[in-house]
């Protein structure tokens, strides 16, 4: 396995993650999932994003 590329666990859901340019980047719509356990996460972002 790839670690610059694992996925992290949190509460039993996956988050994506890459490693580039000494920093780690998360995938926001993963996040937004576990957080606000939306069924569709994806589009829960996109109308914040809209707001």
């Amino acid at each position: 396995m790839d670690k610059e590329k694992a996925l992290v666990v949190f509460q039993d859901k996956k988050i994506r993650r890459i490693w580039y340019n000494q920093e780690w980047f998360y995938s926001v719509v993963d996040i937004v999932g576990v957080l606000t356990d939306s069924p569709t996460p994806r589009q829960y972002w996109g109308k914040v994003k809209d707001r």
